[in-house]
């Protein structure tokens, strides 16, 4: 586990450990070094080649974007298979990430969103695009999140906006308040990102043509949302080689 001794690392430590076809053996993390992962668990410690010395199969990282693919690297110089769960990961990153990762026997699962609730609203979201003409995507979060939108809201308008780009014109002309209409996403599709102290993971994505609209719309109130998501993607990486992007072909969508 790479970021262990952040508030996910740590959650994920205990769902690896207590998931009874897996093992935890080594954690990676150098702002909390000396300290366990969880009770009972090994020792995180700053150096990555920890991993390697383990005798680790699979790493998952949850840091930082710029981190985590210098990590995701070097995790391949050692026949490593990667699960990510960091945000911030844009198409610069993932192209490195396909050249890390080629195809060759070793698999990286990248995913903007573990929560399996989170990968079903932007199936719906993809089903839906075509039948409006108006959309906008409200993502929620808590006030530590570093980057603006999410990654789970910019896959979001790119998928409605892959599948539909009829979309009406945004109409306003008048900006009392600069940046009031939040961002212009893929094809125009608006974003609005809500950082809120007590939030988790929140997301809602609004429809409209004439005379009626939809809103769907996913929560998560803990951590442990996403800890299925994440075990499913460790149990699935190695059948995998070269890069897999969201949990969408992992559930079977």
């Amino acid at each position: 586990m790479i970021g262990a001794g952040g508030r996910m690392g740590s959650t994920v430590c205990a769902a690896v450990s207590n998931a009874s076809d897996m093992e935890l053996v080594a954690a990676v993390d150098p702002a909390a070094a000396g300290t366990p992962a969880i009770p009972g668990g090994p020792t995180i410690v700053a150096d990555l080649d920890a991993l390697a010395d383990a005798r680790a199969e699979i790493a998952v990282d949850f840091t930082v974007a710029g981190a985590a693919v210098a990590n995701a690297k070097r995790c391949a110089e050692m026949g490593l298979h990667v699960v990510i769960g960091t945000t911030g990961i844009g198409d610069a990153e993932l192209r490195e990430l396909r050249a890390a990762f080629p195809g060759d026997g070793l698999g990286c699962v990248v995913a903007p969103n573990f929560a399996i609730g989170a990968v079903l609203m932007m199936r719906f979201a993809e089903i839906a695009a075509p039948w409006f003409e108006t959309a906008e995507i409200i993502e929620l979060h808590h006030d530590s999140k570093i980057d603006a939108p999410s990654g789970t809201a910019m896959r979001t308008a790119e998928r409605m906006a892959a599948v539909s780009s009829e979309w009406a014109a945004d109409p306003t002309k008048v900006h009392t308040l600069p940046e009031a209409r939040g961002g212009s996403g893929p094809a125009g599709i608006r974003i609005h990102s809500v950082r809120l102290r007590g939030l988790v993971a929140h997301q809602e994505v609004l429809l409209g043509t004439t005379g009626q609209t939809l809103s769907i719309r996913h929560d998560s109130y803990d951590r442990e949302s996403f800890m299925p998501g994440v075990l499913l993607a460790v149990r699935e990486v190695a059948n995998r080689p070269g890069l897999t992007v969201g949990l969408d072909s992992l559930l079977g969508l």
